[in-house]
């Protein structure tokens, strides 16, 4: 989906091709007057996409009702535009400042202490489950035998995960715990972006910043302020090097679908596959 797309859906959906884009990823999503309409990939033949757009919607109400501060939706069920999901959101008040790792602890702690819920089910948080589809769409821009070596570590860590003894007791998770999906208005930090809350092991949420710590140059202090924050390192865990693995073999997978068409992906995706391969845990990788 490009964004020409993108805007002839929102026209259609009645809202004026002019608004402004926010942000451009696996949704399109618009700034309207006080509204926020998020635009979906075309979901004809793909009715998860349909299905994980009604389920952020209700895990919105669900977070309304259980006392969490997070993004709330406009309408109660997102509409079908040509074959897209739209959803529809209050617009927040302009940001008092940027997100740190110490406004992300207490809304994950808040999470992290309620039960499923009762309306719908959340579905297991599949971190490795994209790696077979962006390996493919790099095709032959990447190394044969890096692509299998990164398949390989996909099961090694998929079967490790499985027999992991988890620390906390498993439950509800926002699924990409890090600050930029946090905004802090003039009430304080709310959540944003529903779309990979699961049911699963809450140290997920955890390892999220232990990882940026190390492989994204997350400052050590703010990390320490988040683990003051949340009261747990997940370091301590004896399973941490399990599931961070695992998010390493997908990010490395992630940035190989950008290959084909991006030098500087293809740059990264070789470093990335070189630590791994190394075994050196502090090499730093780059946004491209």
């Amino acid at each position: 989906m490009n964004e020409m797309r993108a805007r002839e859906v929102l026209t259609a959906a009645g809202f004026p091709g002019t608004a402004e884009l926010l942000a451009l990823g696996e949704n399109a999503v618009f700034a309207a007057g006080d509204l926020v309409v998020k635009v979906g990939r075309d979901a004809t033949g793909h009715p998860e996409l349909y299905e994980r757009a009604e389920r952020e919607v209700a895990l919105a109400d669900w977070l309304a009702a259980s006392g969490v501060p997070a993004v709330r939706a406009a309408e109660r069920r997102p509409r079908l535009v040509e074959g897209h999901p739209v959803t529809l959101w209050h617009r927040l008040p302009d940001p008092v400042r940027p997100a740190e790792p110490r406004d992300l602890a207490p809304l994950l702690a808040l999470v992290h202490a309620l039960s499923a819920p009762a309306e719908f089910t959340l579905p297991r948080r599949e971190l490795l489950g994209g790696v077979e589809r962006w390996l493919s769409l790099a095709g032959d821009a990447i190394d044969p035998a890096d692509a299998d070596y990164l398949r390989e570590r996909r099961d090694g860590f998929a079967a490790a995960a499985a027999g992991l003894v988890p620390h906390l007791p498993p439950g509800p998770i926002h699924g990409d715990a890090l600050p930029r999906n946090v905004h802090v208005g003039p009430d304080g930090p709310v959540l944003v972006d529903l779309e990979t809350f699961s049911a699963d092991l809450r140290e997920h949420d955890l390892v999220v910043l232990a990882l940026s710590r190390d492989r994204y140059g997350l400052d050590p202090a703010a990390y320490d302020a988040f683990t003051s924050a949340y009261g747990w390192d997940v370091r301590e865990w004896e399973g941490c090097a399990v599931l961070r693995g695992a998010r390493e073999t997908a990010s490395c997978a992630w940035v190989s679908q950008h290959a084909p068409a991006n030098p500087k992906a293809l740059a990264e995706f070789r470093r990335r596959v070189a630590s791994l391969r190394e075994g050196d845990p502090e090499v730093r990788w780059y946004p491209f």
